[in-house]
């Protein structure tokens, strides 16, 4: 498993209410996987279906957790009022004494319009106010005091609440189309794909790079990660038949499509090793793990079983403005 040396590994919890009967072991999953040696817990963020809100839980995790990077895979900004979302991430970066990454994106064709909707915020010009917020977010913690963007136009805004960090949490993009790569590699500090294909990720990373360069930033400020769904089990067969089952009750889609657009991977722990260190020689250096899990329980199960794999991230250090 040395192809994971230097790489950092993280788990998503399972917030979705399917998942869990008592709210409250959510917060136990996220202790136990700092005690296995994981290096980052993550939420995700969707009203398609009850869950834990996913600042809620970061919020419910800061004081109980000393290490652990935490983060959202992904925020979707455009759910909540930016001022108000501004002061409730600064909270948390402050309740977690800066262990903050929030990762956003601004949904999916075909499944995120009817949360736009019941948001009241246009699907159209969805990425253009993305950016807006996450600029005026940046502007609202460094203190200033009106913003001016594409979409969001504010003359006076007023005093909000200071991150722990001076810059900020860190705010990666989680996307992989064309513009999704040169808005990363020109405007935030890493960039959380899914591609399920090694070729695509190495191609993806090389144009976030030459955006970064081309706008006058280091290309090795942008952290490159990686977002996976993984089922550790001996038998890949009924792997395969969990991950199709999985992929229909959490998407309502095949599981033969979402592995055309998504990386998941089911197997013994060396395949998943394998799958990943592929990845990791392609340039990613954090990796936000998936459990292909229906209950708590088997999410415990199976990060006992991922945590073979923690040996080869827990010695990785950790920026202080990219969280790589």
């Amino acid at each position: 498993m040395t192809g994971l040396a230097g790489t950092r590994l993280g788990v998503l919890l399972p917030t979705n209410a399917s998942q869990w009967a008592d709210a409250r072991r959510l917060v136990e999953v996220g202790v136990h996987a700092e005690r296995l040696g994981f290096d980052s817990v993550w939420v995700n963020d969707t009203l398609l279906g009850a869950r834990i809100e996913p600042l809620a839980m970061l919020a419910a995790l800061a004081p109980v957790t000393e290490r652990v990077t935490l983060g959202t895979a992904a925020l979707l900004p455009a759910f909540r009022r930016p001022v108000t979302a501004a002061q409730e991430l600064a909270s948390v970066d402050h309740l977690s004494a800066g262990r903050l990454v929030v990762a956003v994106g601004a949904g999916f064709p075909g499944r995120s319009e009817p949360e736009y909707a019941v948001s009241e915020v246009p699907w159209q010009r969805r990425f253009a106010r993305l950016d807006d917020t996450v600029a005026l977010w940046r502007t609202l913690w460094s203190g200033g005091r009106s913003f001016h963007g594409r979409v969001l136009r504010l003359a006076e805004l007023p005093e909000s609440t200071p991150p722990y960090r001076p810059d900020g949490p860190p705010i990666w993009l989680a996307g992989g189309s064309p513009s999704a790569l040169g808005r990363t590699g020109g405007l935030y500090d890493g960039w959380l794909p899914y591609p399920p294909e090694v070729g695509g990720y190495r191609t993806g990373l090389a144009a976030v790079r030459r955006a970064a360069e081309a706008a006058g930033r280091d290309p090795g400020a942008v952290t490159p990660a990686l977002f996976v769904t993984v089922l550790v089990t001996d038998d890949p067969e009924r792997g395969e038949r969990e991950l199709s089952a999985y992929c229909q009750a959490t998407y309502g889609r095949p599981y033969e499509l979402v592995r055309t657009i998504q990386l998941m991977v089911a197997g013994p722990v060396e395949r998943v090793a394998a799958t990943l260190a592929r990845y990791a020689e392609a340039g990613a250096r954090h990796v936000v793990c998936r459990v292909a899990a229906s209950s708590v329980d088997e999410q415990l199960r199976q990060m006992e079983l991922l945590a073979a794999l923690t040996s080869t991230g827990t010695a990785s250090s950790t920026s202080p403005r990219t969280g790589s």
